[in-house]
């Protein structure tokens, strides 16, 4: 199998592929990216991952307005080549090049990417991963908050200082001491058997996995609703998960010292975790090419 990348719609090895010295995401951190993951040779709800994309590029103002059709070709076209049956999906998308005329649409840079790495391995979801709360605080009036822009740098830096007290995540809260998301996930409390998730509008990135837990829980007939959450919330929890499209649904046990319910991954966060997965089975098989 050899790797293979898209860039504006050319396939080509990764050595192969060249970005401007002068792109506004690496001069300027102005771009936007989504992971996605491909099951069976198919990314699972696409769609969700570059509308979202679209719908923050005109949010944040930008003159170009990405395509989605296009997006979504040049993510089948690097799936396809690189012939993986379960991939980390990668779509970066800059504002281009910043020596253009000022009278000038820009072009746009699209880059696809399919890979192996990121994918978690099968007992982190048998006995659950702890996190920590990062020092870090989400500022509801920094404008790319709440969109997966390429200025990532925070968010790594607050996952590298989890690893190093050997968490796999870290729990961000607001200015206001609200519990907002992990760096790279959405969060979930479990209650006496009902879910609750902090709401988009405070504001929080809206994963795509995030709505499918929420949608599998009104087809499970498990209480689900958003609200504010506090810390407490958090550590008074009878069970605790993260979601993102890589790790889907990964159940915490430990919140810094503090074991979270029974301190071990729990029956509702299990039963999400199952139908998720048929849902995924069902919709990549079904998926056209």
């Amino acid at each position: 199998m050899r790797e293979w990348v898209s860039l504006n719609g050319r396939l080509m090895q990764p050595e192969q592929a060249q970005v401007s010295a002068f792109d506004a995401g690496l001069l300027q951190g102005v771009g936007l990216f989504e992971t996605m993951r491909a099951y069976q040779g198919r990314v699972f709800r696409a769609r969700p991952h570059l509308e979202r994309l679209a719908n923050s590029a005109r949010t944040l103002g930008w003159s170009s307005i990405p395509d989605i059709g296009r997006m979504n070709d040049q993510l089948r076209q690097v799936v396809s080549a690189t012939e993986l049956s379960d991939a980390r999906v990668r779509l970066t998308v800059t504002t281009g090049t910043l020596r253009q005329s000022e009278h000038e649409t820009p072009d746009l840079t699209i880059l696809a990417t399919a890979a192996t790495d990121g994918l978690y391995p099968p007992e982190l979801y048998a006995r659950g991963i702890g996190m920590t709360i990062s020092r870090w605080r989400q500022n509801p009036f920094d404008p790319i908050t709440g969109h997966k822009t390429v200025s990532y740098f925070s968010r790594l830096a607050s996952l590298r200082e989890a690893h190093a007290v050997g968490a796999m995540e870290a729990l961000w809260l607001t200015i206001d001491n609200e519990v907002a998301e992990g760096a790279i996930s959405n969060v979930f409390v479990v209650k006496e058997g009902a879910l609750r998730t902090p709401a988009t509008n405070l504001p929080v990135l809206p994963g795509v996995t995030r709505a499918a837990v929420l949608e599998l829980a009104g087809i499970l007939g498990i209480a689900a609703r958003e609200e504010r959450l506090q810390i407490e919330d958090v550590l008074e929890a009878d069970e605790l998960f993260v979601t993102n499209s890589m790790m889907e649904l990964l159940p915490v046990i430990r919140l810094d010292s503090h074991a979270i319910g029974s301190g071990r991954p729990g029956e509702i966060t299990r039963r999400l975790h199952e139908a998720y997965r048929e849902c995924v089975r069902r919709e990549c098989a079904n998926a056209q090419g």
